[in-house]
């Protein structure tokens, strides 16, 4: 682990990321107050020892509503990660095994998806199923497949031409025992990296589709939604804008951070020669 602490990126990515999740995990057991209380007595307070981070229109405690939103980008991005991830690995795999037809129309299946930008293949499945939390998940997964493709298939193929591989072939090993065996082992190093980096995407789309309606519905509480309510009270009340626009700006910094940092200690080709 020394080495991985030893680069800044990564030292300073598992801090905000730690920052993030923590606050999550621990939303689970305490919050100041219940997120989703209202008190109209207490709306639109300034920052203060009672209510930290000030409250909104409808007197709930900003502090309690950026906590718990925290565990919802969270789950966003480990649900759309893993959707791209399962699906465009496989997909990838076949690709670089069978290669000609399937890897063609694989390959022209990514590029129909890639063809169209990611906010706007949100929006065009939220808008047919729906507004709702799964459904932005949903969309966003959608979109990584072809990205966890694309570069399942360019490492794999590079694989199969090394000479571990042929020892394989030599010893009577099936192609997809050396796929399961061999390939899939030397391409998880590249697969996490950009996982962690796409992690960081999800939680920046998921907030967008929320502040146009599209994602968490109320009175769930999400930073694109709050970003959303407090458009309205920026001239009176404008903690309640900045506070989740920092939380959404550090969740996307430490894990491109993180990945970054990743990127630099796992790939060879980005170790300095000393």
């Amino acid at each position: 682990m020394k080495k991985y602490f030893t680069n800044l990126n990564f030292s300073l990515g598992f801090a905000l990321s730690f920052v993030v999740i923590a606050m999550a995990v621990i939303s689970f057991a305490w919050t100041p107050y219940k997120p989703n209380a209202m008190n109209a007595r207490h709306r639109l307070e300034a920052p203060s020892i009672s209510h930290p981070l000030g409250t909104d229109q409808y007197g709930r405690d900003t502090l309690s509503r950026v906590m718990v939103g925290a565990v919802n980008s969270i789950v966003v991005g480990l649900v759309t990660v893993a959707i791209g991830l399962s699906l465009g690995v496989l997909l990838g795999l076949i690709s670089a095994y069978y290669g000609r037809w399937a890897d063609e129309s694989i390959m022209r299946f990514s590029d129909l998806l890639f063809g169209f930008p990611a906010i706007l293949t949100a929006i065009l499945i939220t808008s047919i199923l729906g507004p709702s939390a799964i459904n932005a998940m949903l969309a966003i997964g959608i979109f990584y497949i072809p990205v966890f493709a694309r570069l399942t298939r360019a490492v794999s193929m590079t694989l199969w031409e090394r000479e571990f591989v042929a020892a394989a072939r030599a010893s009577g090993a099936s192609e997809w025992a050396i796929t399961i065996r061999h390939i899939l082992p030397n391409i998880l190093s590249p697969l996490i990296i950009q996982g962690t980096i796409q992690f960081a995407v999800a939680i920046l789309a998921e907030a967008g589709l929320s502040y146009l309606g599209l994602g968490a519905q109320p009175p769930h509480a999400s930073w694109g939604r709050m970003l959303n309510e407090a458009q309205t009270f920026m001239d009176i009340s404008p903690w309640m804008a900045i506070f989740p626009g920092v939380a959404i700006a550090l969740a996307v910094l430490g894990f491109n951070l993180l990945g970054d940092g990743l990127r630099d200690t796992l790939d060879p080709k980005m170790v300095k020669v000393r």
